[in-house]
């Protein structure tokens, strides 16, 4: 077979089969904005830790470390571009009442007028095409440091596109404990982030203890996830 199936790729393979499967339930009748949400927070813990492992094997030759580069570009489109998008338009979908809880109440696509329709689906289409132009870019840039400098990058230019592994499930959490109808400022954001994707701010590299802290809020707002979407619905 092609390809390599080695343990440094592993993680990435692992994200991107957690992206198409929140992208396909966020599109089928059976799928949830919280359910997507679940599987981007997953995509991004493994984005953390992809590149570290990886870098672990010290003897991987060049076709290795470019396939492993281009994997992640491509895990990260579907993940960090593709699927927050799907789950902006399974808000417009979906709503679901909770017993003992705050309802939670999605605009329905439904229920809207055409051009509001097409103005929310243009937005999440842009943000996915920022996501992808962001990605190309860093690859390009990426390729020409190396032939320079030695070791890691230091800072990035424009918010890296893993950035809406937690940026998103947090403006979802904010919905749920707010009586208001977020769903249009979930596409705001869309808009934002996606014009941040391709914007010319200069990004620190975080830190490993910036990483670990950045874990551990995804894992916090995974849990109130998974409790509000299994627990509180079957009450």
């Amino acid at each position: 077979m092609i390809g390599f199936y080695d343990y440094t790729v592993v993680l990435t393979y692992l994200s991107m089969i957690s992206a198409s499967t929140g992208i396909i339930l966020c599109l089928n009748d059976i799928g949830h904005p919280f359910v997507g949400m679940l599987f981007l927070m997953f995509c991004g813990l493994c984005d953390a830790f992809d590149g570290k492992v990886a870098r672990t094997k010290k003897n991987r030759n060049e076709r290795m470390k470019k396939f492993g580069v281009q994997i992640d570009s491509l895990s990260d489109l579907a993940a960090f571009g593709i699927l927050p998008a799907c789950i902006g338009i399974a808000m417009l979908r979906s709503s679901i009442d909770f017993y003992n809880f705050p309802d939670v109440m999605f605009l329905r696509l439904s229920d809207k007028s055409t051009i509001i329709k097409v103005v929310l689906t243009v937005i999440a289409v842009l943000y996915t095409l920022a996501a992808m132009i962001r990605l190309a870019y860093f690859n390009v840039l990426e390729e020409e440091r190396q032939k320079t400098e030695d070791g890691a990058n230091k800072t990035y230019i424009g918010l890296p596109v893993t950035s809406a592994a937690l940026i998103f499930p947090t403006i979802l959490l904010i919905h749920i404990f707010s009586s208001a109808d977020l769903t249009l400022l979930y596409f705001i954001f869309l808009a934002i982030v996606g014009f941040l994707f391709v914007s010319e701010i200069q990004v620190k590299k975080p830190t490993l203890k910036a990483v670990l802290i950045m874990i551990a809020i995804g894992l916090l707002e995974a849990g109130i996830l998974a409790y509000v979407f299994i627990v509180m619905k079957n009450k």
